[in-house]
């Protein structure tokens, strides 16, 4: 799809949004939308800013697509709100995939999809609507991630691997073949799973320790000597 762009939304997601679809995209952003109680500016990039309820006034969805630049809040809850509501109220849901991006022939993507730069997705991979891939992540073949799943950096699914709706995957995540992660799961950076987990799962990294001695002793070398100025 192509034409005029509305991106909901004004955060750092945002700003990306707008670079990617401005420059990588045959989409021309011409406004933000925000809901009226967190609408603080009427400018961004030189373009207007506008409530998101009355987007229609300004403009309509005959003439408009949206995007809705949201990360993972409320577990992708708020995303999948903002995009349900102008779905509902007529707007064409846009998605962006980087033309630097490795997407197989019959790879399935649903709309409102965000995909970014270096991701790989291999064949049979089916993706949902209302989902984020940030940079660098490997699908692997046969697997599914369902709606409304944020998946962020360097994150490697295995083979026939299906990730529940709502789940967010933190950078370095890493999932072995043949599992199922339960809706809703928070997975933190640097989680490796190898079985199936059920809804509501969270999992941290083992925390890291900062350690008694400094990188100077440890690898024997000489610290720095503080100039004290000439006397």
């Amino acid at each position: 799809m192509s034409g005029k762009l509305v991106i909901v939304g004004d955060s750092l997601f945002a700003e990306i949004a707008y670079e990617y679809f401005t420059h990588d995209s045959p989409y021309e952003v011409v406004a933000f939308a925000v809901e009226a109680e967190y609408r603080k500016r009427d400018e961004f990039f030189g373009l207007p800013v506008v409530d998101f309820e009355t987007l229609e006034e300004t403009h309509p969805a005959a003439e408009h697509s949206v995007y809705v630049a949201m990360v993972y809040s409320q577990l992708n809850r708020l995303r999948a709100r903002l995009a349900k509501t102008a779905k509902e109220r007529g707007y064409a849901l846009a998605s962006y995939v980087s033309s630097r991006a490795f997407v197989w022939r019959n790879v399935q993507l649903g709309e409102h999809v965000f995909i970014f730069e270096d991701n790989t997705l291999q064949p049979f991979v089916t993706v949902g609507d209302n989902v984020v891939l940030w940079s660098g992540n490997h699908i692997g073949h046969h697997s599914t991630i369902r709606d409304n799943v944020f998946i962020a950096s360097h994150v490697v699914i295995s083979g026939s691997v299906v990730v529940g709706e709502n789940t967010f995957l933190g950078v370095n995540a890493t999932l072995v073949n043949d599992i199922e992660i339960g809706a809703d799961s928070w997975i933190g950076p640097d989680v490796s799973l190898t079985r199936s987990i059920p809804p509501a799962s969270v999992y941290r990294p083992p925390r890291s320790e900062k350690r008694d001695v400094t990188s100077y002793k440890l690898l024997d070398v000489p610290a720095p000597v503080e100039d004290s100025g000439s006397s």
